[in-house]
């Protein structure tokens, strides 16, 4: 099969974040794509009394613009001291990466998602047909179809969309981690190693993507990490 999604697709301008696990089956990569649990909003932490005015909190609030936010978060997960840290500060960014820019998009969402749970995978392709359609500019739409497609073995259609998802996030580790997995498969294991490479700049602490990198190095550089 002819793959139109190069390694300039999903250039330098790019989570999932966490990624499947090589060698695990598909239902990994699906489960990792399910949404999770929102983030705090802006202005949902309590105020805290026992500081002092001008006194910084702790942690401070995310910023209210989602680009902002999601920059910041991005940020947080690559400068991550250890595995726990960036695990934390994933699952907040796989959080903001599964919300449209609407209500309706997100209503869409849900009913997909719950459709795909219940593996009813042609009504949950139908009813992202319909999120990509109102919420073009939206990762949200694109990532989910591209794993039921890669859960149905359509590679062809995964690709097209997880190129949608990394024209508009390259730092999409899920969907890195999808192109990596897609491309060794296929058996163009230089590319593979190329996105997950990617993947790891995000995260440098995501274990299924130093494991995949250790076998994908063996055979293209003829050695290990």
């Amino acid at each position: 099969m002819s793959l139109a999604l190069t390694a300039g697709s999903i250039g330098a301008s790019h989570a999932q974040v966490t990624g499947p696990v090589p060698g695990t089956p598909k239902q990994d990569l699906q489960r990792q794509d399910s949404p999770r649990t929102a983030p705090p909003k802006a202005d949902a932490a309590p105020k805290d009394e026992s500081r002092a005015p001008g006194e910084t909190t702790a942690r401070a609030k995310l910023p209210r613009d989602k680009r902002t936010q999601l920059d910041a978060l991005f940020e947080a997960l690559k400068l991550a001291p250890d595995e726990s840290s960036a695990s934390a500060v994933a699952d907040r960014l796989d959080a903001l990466l599964s919300e449209t820019n609407s209500t309706a998009g997100d209503l869409l969402m849900a009913r997909a998602n719950a459709a795909a749970e219940a593996k009813k995978y042609d009504l949950s392709l139908a009813l992202l047909d319909q999120v990509v359609e109102i919420e073009p500019d939206s990762v949200a739409g694109f990532s989910r179809r591209a794993t039921i497609y890669y859960l149905q073995d359509d590679y062809t259609a995964a690709l097209a969309d997880i190129r949608e998802v990394l024209a508009r996030e390259p730092r999409h580790t899920t969907m890195l981690m999808g192109f990596a997995m897609i491309l060794r498969e296929l058996g163009d294991e230089p590319r593979a190693l190329e996105a997950v490479r990617k993947a790891l700049a995000v995260n440098p602490h995501l274990a299924s993507a130093k494991e995949l990198e250790g076998q994908l190095a063996v055979k293209v550089d003829g050695r290990g990490i």
